[in-house]
């Protein structure tokens, strides 16, 4: 996998110095949610682009003690964070996971990573036969408002890496290209996490919320706001 050189000197640290941990107790309650409707039972989680490990550790709160939990990391300032977190059923390796050749998973989690990735398809082609399940949490950023905004692409592509905008039809378009069994999804509500963007984010936030009650996919398509979860084979 193409690795891109702020992921390894320190420059994505220094403009994201808490590497997102604060997101990471209500991400573990969406992965908890599509793991609980689907009445899944692992018995290994490996979570790729772990970032500072805090997803894992606070899944492995909330599922089964018979569960181990493996995160895998590519950024250096990364894994010394996570590497704190280690215990006797969560472990942390620093290396890319598409260079695993041992191990196979219960479920696999890419958690906000593809949009990183410079090939993700290449990426999704690769971790296919490395578990059973895969899940999948993807930013729909591009909607009508994000196409309007002159620069709202920009500021996603200097502030947070992102290299790629989706929409859910584009996503489950190309997992089902790349030969993936799509077994459930639903959209999760990223803006109610309440990272402060300004004004014009806390007046949308409201026709986000009420209007995403009577049509889902059109308010998800004209305001952005939201992610989507995936669970596929």
């Amino acid at each position: 996998m193409n690795i891109p050189e702020k992921y390894l000197n320190g420059e994505y640290l220094k403009n994201n110095p808490n590497w997102f941990i604060e997101d990471s107790q209500w991400k573990a309650n969406q992965i908890l949610k599509i793991i609980q409707r689907n009445k899944l039972s692992p018995e290994s989680i490996c979570e790729v682009g772990c970032g500072a490990g805090e997803i894992l550790s606070q899944l492995q709160n909330l599922l089964d003690e018979n569960c181990y939990f493996f995160g895998y990391e590519i950024s250096p300032q990364a894994y010394t964070i996570c590497k704190n977190k280690e215990n006797d059923r969560l472990k942390f390796y620093l290396m890319d996971f598409l260079c695993e050749r041992r191990s196979f998973y219960d479920i696999t989690l890419s958690i906000d990573v593809i949009e990183h990735l410079e090939d993700y398809f290449t990426y999704l082609r690769n971790i296919k036969e490395k578990s059973k399940y895969k899940i999948f949490h993807i930013p729909l950023e591009f909607f009508a408002l994000s196409a309007i905004h002159n620069n709202f692409i920009i500021n996603q592509r200097c502030r947070t890496g992102h290299l790629h905008f989706f929409t859910k039809d584009i996503i489950i378009q190309t997992l089902i290209e790349l030969n993936y069994d799509i077994i459930d999804c639903f959209y999760t509500p990223g803006y109610s996490l309440g990272h402060n963007y300004g004004l014009k984010d806390k007046i949308i936030n409201i026709p986000r919320k009420y209007l995403y009650y009577s049509n889902r996919d059109l308010t998800v398509r004209l305001l952005g706001g939201y992610s989507l979860m995936i669970l596929a084979k």
